[in-house]
């Protein structure tokens, strides 16, 4: 072979090894990359999927470039090995925490509940309403678990052709809701009180709230069924909160570490919780993205993943009329059980308005008509055979 070719060949062979050399690099950092994020947001222990993922590759380099082969291939086997043992072991405790794992996240299948549908899971009033809303529609919003209220409010007195996000009819959950109200893109918000960031940011627009109660609901706490706890006190679970207690065995329990759960901030049950712990602080709690599919909204929140260990929190007809997981239990407090009936007669402990806010200086008319009604006999059968307590 003459000098000429072999230079040719050689040349070739130099390029073909760098160029493999740049494509083991690239896929190590994405490798690295990808893995990272996957196993980071599913809470797992990384380290030894992410070193292993990343020398994979990086092995792949002195295979191009090595004269022994043979033996930097053994050492590429145990490191590949590795890689895959750890990444099936992540895979392992992953599917285990989904098993043993409840979903009770704010998410409400708005489908079921819309107006005007005859398969709606919402409450239709025996005979029309007494009034019905024309010309200015006041923007209506809510909260998740108060969205089939107000949607058989929409079913009852707005024209049929109202449809959920057509600028009259929306559904933004409490804190987006807040905002647009705040902002006043909107009139009539229907949830539990605000926290004290949203008004301030509201005042802080020039947006005074005004609230007008329109019924009752439990603020309630609840653990996997299998936990033998049935009962707390109100000390008690501020202590859990607040990382005093930590263990059910303080409790009367097992022993097992309590994992304490909370929702996002401003979302009207962590508002709810911080006016329940009564001035004490609450401990941090553990939190994870969460991309939320529905919504198109990335939002930081510690889920309600209710293990055996767990406890979270709620209100009673999200759990009971929307929810229906029968694999939580929720707690009495203080010994008084969250029904209906103790919720009417103010024996159970934690019991939170259900509000209408509207902002003071709205000029439209329809709103205060809309309220009015909500109060009336018509709007209040609506609210108790929803599944809430009435306010008359």
């Amino acid at each position: 072979m003459e000098k000429k070719e072999i230079f040719k060949t050689k040349s070739a062979e130099i390029a073909a090894k760098i160029l493999f050399t740049g494509v083991a690099a690239a896929a190590s950092y994405f490798i690295v990359l990808v893995v990272f994020i996957m196993l980071s947001l599913i809470g797992v222990n990384i380290v030894l999927s992410v070193i292993g993922a990343g020398i994979v590759p990086l092995l792949l380099i002195l295979l191009i470039w090595c004269k022994n082969r043979k033996k930097v291939f053994k050492y590429w086997t145990v490191f590949a090995a590795v890689a895959v043992v750890a990444v099936g072991i992540d895979y392992g405790i992953d599917l285990y925490d989904r098993m043993i794992t409840i979903d009770t996240t704010p998410n409400i299948a708005v489908n079921e509940y819309l107006p005007f549908d005859d398969d709606s899971k919402i409450v239709v009033l025996d005979k029309e309403a007494s009034i019905e809303i024309e010309g200015d529609l006041p923007v209506v919003d809510g909260a998740a678990a108060v969205f089939p209220v107000y949607s058989a409010f929409v079913n009852a007195v707005y024209p049929e052709t109202t449809e959920l996000w057509d600028g009259v009819f929306e559904y933004n959950n409490t804190v987006g809701g807040y905002k647009l109200l705040g902002e006043k893109q909107t009139d009539i918000f229907f949830g539990a009180y605000p926290s004290e960031e949203q008004i301030s940011d509201a005042k802080a627009k020039g947006t005074e709230f005004v609230y007008t109660p329109i019924g009752y609901d439990a603020f309630v706490f609840f653990v996997h069924k299998d936990n033998p706890i049935d009962n707390l006190t109100t000390e008690q679970v501020q202590a859990i909160y607040s990382g005093e207690i930590r263990n059910w065995k303080e409790l009367g329990g097992p022993d097992e570490e309590i994992a304490a759960y909370q929702r996002n901030e401003g979302s009207g049950s962590q508002s709810m919780l911080i006016r329940f712990m009564d001035g004490k602080k609450i401990m941090n709690a553990p939190t994870e993205m969460v991309d939320d599919f529905m919504s198109g909204i990335v939002e930081q929140v510690s889920d309600y993943r209710n293990k055996k260990g767990s406890i979270g929190f709620s209100f009673r007809y999200y759990l009971e009329g929307i929810i229906k997981n029968p694999d939580i239990k929720i707690l009495s407090i203080d010994g008084v059980a969250p029904t209906v009936e103790n919720i009417k007669n103010g024996s159970y402990p934690i019991t939170g308005p259900l509000y209408a806010v509207t902002w003071e200086g709205n000029s439209n008319k329809n709103v205060e008509k809309l309220l009015d009604w909500v109060l009336s006999e018509e709007g209040q059968e609506i609210i108790e055979k929803t599944g809430y307590v009435g306010v008359k």
